[in-house]
């Protein structure tokens, strides 16, 4: 019998199955990611994650953090990806004008792994913390 010349890693799923929750918040948390606007960063980061290979549940956030959740492309490293965000999005804030008192990101970010049936129940976090425009300290910390 023949050998496949593809290798194992061709042959599985491209995608890690886990939808991995990333939480990262404006620089020293400052609710500078005000409405109505609040909504155009987010589109700017479900195309960072597409050009990644990566797949986005729903992108939200409040004043001072945003949550995502998505499952990484098995070649994309959570940190790597964190900075490409970090960077696409700040290039897009600050050229768009939107935020005038939005300085940066606040350094690191939190990562939590999660099963691929808990994938509602993370969206619905995230919608919830959105409509409820809850703080990132109570809920990163809870």
């Amino acid at each position: 019998m023949r050998a496949s010349k593809r290798s194992l890693a061709e042959k599985m799923n491209a995608y890690v199955s886990s939808g991995y929750p990333i939480v990262f918040s404006t620089k020293y948390r400052r609710p500078t990611l005000t409405k109505p606007n609040r909504e155009e960063p987010f589109k700017c980061i479900c195309g960072i994650l597409r050009n990644k290979r990566c797949v986005s549940f729903p992108v939200g956030g409040v004043e001072d953090h945003l949550p995502i959740v998505c499952s990484l492309d098995r070649s994309i490293a959570p940190a790597s990806l964190v900075k490409d965000i970090k960077l696409g999005a700040t290039s897009y804030i600050k050229e768009a004008r939107r935020f005038p008192h939005f300085s940066g990101w606040q350094r690191g970010y939190g990562r939590q792994g999660a099963h691929h049936r808990r994938k509602s129940s993370l969206e619905e976090m995230i919608d919830l913390q959105t409509e409820n425009e809850v703080g990132f300290a109570r809920e990163y910390v809870a």
